[in-house]
């Protein structure tokens, strides 16, 4: 089983996450991955609670985990469109 890196710090702009973590790197991520993010004020995206595995906001009931992200993985709740 591989560790993830921890999350250090998460910030927003207006259509990207950005997750510093523990191991240096920082990660940028499309907020059109996670529905309840982008459509989530800038309050309640900024009341989000760090943990050693992931990322979780109460008021969006959203939770991501830190090697999704690694991974490439949006919000896997989510219809996927397929091509015609």
């Amino acid at each position: 089983m591989t560790i993830s890196p921890r999350a250090l710090d998460v910030a927003f702009d207006d259509d990207q996450m950005w997750v510093k973590l523990e191991d240096g790197r920082t990660l940028g991520i499309p907020l059109a991955w996670f529905p309840r993010l982008l459509r989530g004020s800038a309050q309640e995206r900024a009341q989000v609670a760090i943990s050693p595995t992931g990322l979780h906001w109460d008021a969006l009931d959203e939770d991501i985990s830190i090697a999704g992200l690694i991974a490439g993985r949006g919000d896997l709740t989510r219809t996927k469109s397929h091509a015609a």
